[in-house]
């Protein structure tokens, strides 16, 4: 596989690339992403499924400037695929072969099946997943759905129910209530249901945004924000009754306003079919799709098991050595021995190694502040499955990993102060602590055998509330 790859998905509504590297065998980082809202589809719906002139015009212009980006980050590997619009257009091939011949670019047309395949796919691999879930693709022209069990993709369907569809054919004529019988009615076909949905699109994304800015949600983070169906409701349908002043206050971005009522129209239908009771928004969808099947291809699409690709690209990017792997190490044995004072059902396991493993990155940076730099790292680029109560976990364990406590001042996203404070402590004493040394519980005190230097560093460590260590010199 190349070590850049491009990935440009041509949708209803809008042109998007994004240019992923590679950082080892299963290791990606996103290099470049942008968007271009061409609205090929526009018109179309009126005049029988053909694509207008102006708007091919527009996505050959943005597919054009999309090749001249990767060329300058030097792509070796250009994927193309193209979903409703195209596939629905009887003179999509008039501008499928303009493209290729003057711009040398082959573009797959994908049928829904495979559009709603390759969400499903980025979907299982990307996001902290239940058991049983399903994708939901609101675009311009269709809506994609993959029903997904245990990180597996098992069922795929497409409706002709979209945004710029339902617009044309029956909003912008003022038909609301025929245009809610259409969307019931091509709902019929779904056959399957789970009541956790992954929110995918254009749409879904802009109704999270604007519900976390509203709302003064604490991280500024959408990939992974969920919310409850039953809560948010309302919200959802203040957005579909809002007109453009209000759309404005409730942080809706300009370029979405004009699909922003069919869409929450939709996205409310759907959850009601579904019978979903909560919602998880996906910052990834087709394009990571097809650049995750290619990636994957002799894995059957998956990740080997416990892999997370955010943290293997962390690795990959910041630490020159394996001090990390020793850290881990030691965390993962005080762990065993100190869970049963506060992490009896194992709850908290997953999120110390990863704090542990992620301790020391960001001396990549400063060695001076490499607590407060690996914080503000990890809340930005570990962005695949975890949770963003996880998330903001491991960042503060890494914020802390030093001598004292966390303070008391804390948001909803962090776990209960006790365990918190457990877990830095575990963290600050792995960090501290080398290969000479060891450790027992003696008398429910922590005994740790260490060298000079060691027994220095942990003079002024904090332990938790009611408990207590002490150290030989050896």
């Amino acid at each position: 596989m190349a070590k850049k790859t491009a990935v440009i998905d041509i949708g209803s509504n809008s042109c998007r690339m994004v240019v992923f590297e590679k950082t080892s065998r299963f290791g990606f980082r996103l290099l470049q992403e942008i968007k271009s809202k061409v609205r090929i589809s526009e018109g179309a719906y009126e005049n029988e499924g053909y694509l207008q002139k102006e708007p091919m015009r527009r996505a050959y212009v943005a597919l054009r400037d999309f090749l001249q980006i990767a060329h300058t980050h030097g792509v070796r590997k250009t994927l193309c695929v193209a979903t409703s619009a195209l596939r629905d257009a009887p003179n999509s091939g008039d501008f499928l072969r303009s493209v290729e011949r003057e711009l040398g670019l082959k573009i797959k047309v994908i049928d829904g099946a495979r559009e709603a395949y390759l969400g499903g796919v980025a979907a299982a691999n990307l996001l902290p997943l239940q058991k049983r879930a399903v994708t939901v693709d609101i675009g311009g022209g269709s809506t994609e759905f993959a029903l997904i069990e245990n990180a597996k993709v098992l069922q795929c369907r497409s409706l002709d129910v979209g945004t710029v569809r339902v617009k044309e054919l029956f909003f912008d004529k003022g038909q609301f209530e025929a245009g809610f019988a259409y969307i019931k009615k091509q709902l019929e076909r779904l056959d399957f249901h789970a009541r956790q949905v992954v929110a995918i699109g254009g749409t879904a994304r802009a109704i999270s945004k604007s519900m976390m800015k509203t709302q003064e949600y604490p991280l500024d983070k959408l990939h992974g924000f969920a919310y409850g169906v039953r809560e948010q409701m309302p919200f959802i349908q203040e957005i579909f009754d809002a007109g453009e002043k209000r759309l404005k206050k409730l942080k809706v971005k300009a370029d979405r306003v004009d699909t922003i009522k069919s869409g929450s129209a939709i996205f409310m239908s759907v959850l009601e079919h579904l019978d979903a009771s909560q919602v998880i928004t996906s910052g990834v969808g087709v394009r990571e799709g097809v650049y995750l099947t290619d990636l994957l291809r002799r894995s059957n699409h998956r990740f080997p098991a416990n892999f997370n690709p955010s943290i293997k690209t962390m690795c990959d990017k910041y630490y020159e050595n394996k001090e990390h792997v020793a850290i881990t190490k030691r965390a993962r044995a005080l762990y065993a021995l100190l869970r049963v004072y506060f992490d009896v059902d194992g709850a908290y396991e997953r999120i110390l190694e990863t704090a542990a493993k992620l301790s020391h990155v960001g001396r990549y940076i400063n060695i001076y502040k490499f607590n407060k730099l690996g914080e503000a790292m990890i809340l930005n680029e570990l962005n695949y499955g975890f949770t963003h109560k996880e998330i903001v976990t491991i960042a503060s364990l890494v914020r802390y990993s030093k001598n004292k406590l966390p303070p008391r001042e804390y948001n909803e996203l962090h776990p209960p102060y006790e365990q918190l404070c457990w877990l830095s402590f575990i963290i600050s004493l792995s960090v501290k602590l080398n290969g000479n040394s060891s450790f027992e519980l003696k008398s429910g005190k922590l005994h740790i055998r260490c060298d000079y230097v060691i027994a220095q560093e942990l003079e002024n460590l904090q332990p938790p509330e009611g408990f207590e260590f002490f150290y030989t010199i050896v």
